[in-house]
């Protein structure tokens, strides 16, 4: 006999106890909730041979970005074949197993086109949806990630159990598809449905970042404490645009005391605590601040992540805390990697080649003082670096460098040009767009005070 799901899906599962935990499992992960792994433990210590718990570990487990995670969504995936000898599976559970299959050859876009191509035929699963959501959201895929949605949006209703989670992940499309409007309402809309929803309350987040209010943005998260206080640590990256909302008012001791308190709270090394945290304090040194001595420590955990491997928007983090800790060594193998990688005919390789190689090549030469060298090689990866993935609030900490670096290299033009390039896709001039825009004008005066014939020193006669 089998069950069926929460969304009325048919598993192969005939433990109520194992189907009950299975349901845990799903609402937990919608929820970025930090019980997803013990309820998916439950699950499978009840009904062993379940194939879809072990693929969905798998693919979790590559989420994470870890090499060592990389043995055990293999092991996962071999247990869930070897579990489908016993138990004919449905479409949908062989399709997940098809999926964690293409990401383990290397191709976590085709990952992504098999469950797309499966939720079309169960678009209420709302687990595959966020499934597909996650791996492009890794592919920085914005306009897949909304695709994704927009085809399977209709069959949602407001007595659908996970439609507050769809709402949400919709308001990050639309918001790193830059509909900030749209973003916003369905951000707030989903909250009435899913008042545990991070993602959609981070959505909104993101739309005060992008269309610079920032103290708007503070007080949305300020009033919703309890919002993340279920997360895994999906919870740091919710307190991390807080800190982003203090810096843009100018409060970098307040972002400074976020960072010990909360950010870094738990000194862990996974790749999204660490990219949290070396993107805040690149942006506060930017801004003048003193930093101390926190680079150590996030340069001492990227050290024994430089050869990883597994994603490219975790090397470019580890990168800058490598290089910002003074850590060469483990820099130079970094970027030995990258060259490795650059050759590989995987998605990671063309990711790599593209975007990751010249911008972790830019990153060393700034750290290095070869701002031309490092405006260059930034600027060259720049229309790529979408490729990396995460999301536009992330990346901007690269634009960042890029704009610096321009201006350090006394090129103006080219940093006015990226200025309101960055400005339009935002939607808003924010506090650095302003004060470089100020830096721009100022070395544009100079630079015409010293071609004024006018006041140039004639010699004697």
């Amino acid at each position: 006999m089998r069950l069926s799901d929460q969304f009325g899906y048919d598993l192969t599962l005939s433990d109520k106890g194992a189907l009950a935990a299975w349901n845990d499992t799903v609402r937990a992960f919608l929820a970025h909730g930090k019980t997803t792994p013990q309820h998916l433990e439950t699950c499978l210590s009840l009904a062993p041979h379940f194939a879809l718990g072990h693929a969905t570990r798998g693919l979790f487990c590559l989420l994470l970005g870890r090499r060592e995670f990389l043995d055990t969504a293999s092991e996962c995936l071999k247990v869930a074949r070897a579990s489908a000898l016993h138990t004919p599976l449905t479409d949908r559970e062989t399709a997940v197993l098809d999926a964690l299959n293409a990401w383990l050859q290397g191709f976590p876009t085709r990952s992504a086109d098999i469950l797309d191509a499966a939720l079309v035929k169960v678009p209420e699963d709302a687990l595959v949806m966020k499934l597909v959501h996650a791996i492009r959201f890794v592919l920085g895929d914005a306009a897949g990630m909304r695709q994704s949605l927009d085809r399977v949006y209709s069959a949602y209703h407001e007595t659908h159990p996970a439609y507050g989670y769809l709402l949400g992940c919709r308001a990050f499309c639309f918001e790193e598809t830059g509909d900030y409007r749209l973003a916003e309402t369905s951000g707030r809309r989903g909250l009435e449905f899913a008042r545990d929803d991070a993602w959609g309350l981070h959505a909104v987040a993101h739309v005060h970042d992008m269309t610079g209010r920032s103290e708007e943005g503070a007080g949305w998260l300020e009033n919703h404490p309890d919002g993340w206080s279920h997360c895994n640590n999906f919870g740091y990256h919710v307190w991390w645009h807080l800190a982003l909302m203090y810096l843009d008012q100018g409060n970098a001791d307040k972002a400074l005391a976020l960072y010990d308190s909360d950010i870094r709270k738990d000194k862990t090394d996974d790749y999204r605590d660490i990219s949290n945290a070396a993107s805040l304090l690149v942006r506060l040194e930017l801004e003048g601040a003193n930093v101390g001595s926190r680079w150590d420590e996030l340069a001492l955990l990227s050290d024994k992540r430089a050869e990883d491997g597994c994603n490219v928007f975790a090397d470019l983090h580890y990168l800058l805390a490598l290089l910002n800790g003074g850590r060469r060594m483990g820099a130079e193998r970094l970027l030995a990697g990258l060259r490795q990688r650059a050759r590989s005919e995987t998605d990671i390789g063309h990711v790599t080649a593209e975007a990751g190689l010249p911008a972790g090549l830019g990153l060393e030469q700034y750290r290095k003082g070869n701002y031309a060298s490092a405006f260059t090689l930034l600027a060259s990866a720049r229309d790529n670096l979408h490729l990396v993935g995460g999301s536009h609030a992330q990346r901007d900490v690269f634009e960042r460098i890029t704009i610096d670096a321009a201006l350090r290299a006394g090129l103006p033009d080219d940093a006015d040009r990226l200025i309101k390039s960055r400005t339009r896709k935002r939607g808003a001039l924010d506090r650095f767009a302003e004060q470089r825009l100020e830096t721009c004008e100022k070395m544009h005066r100079a630079q015409q005070v010293m071609e004024d014939k006018k006041l140039r020193a004639t010699g004697s006669v």
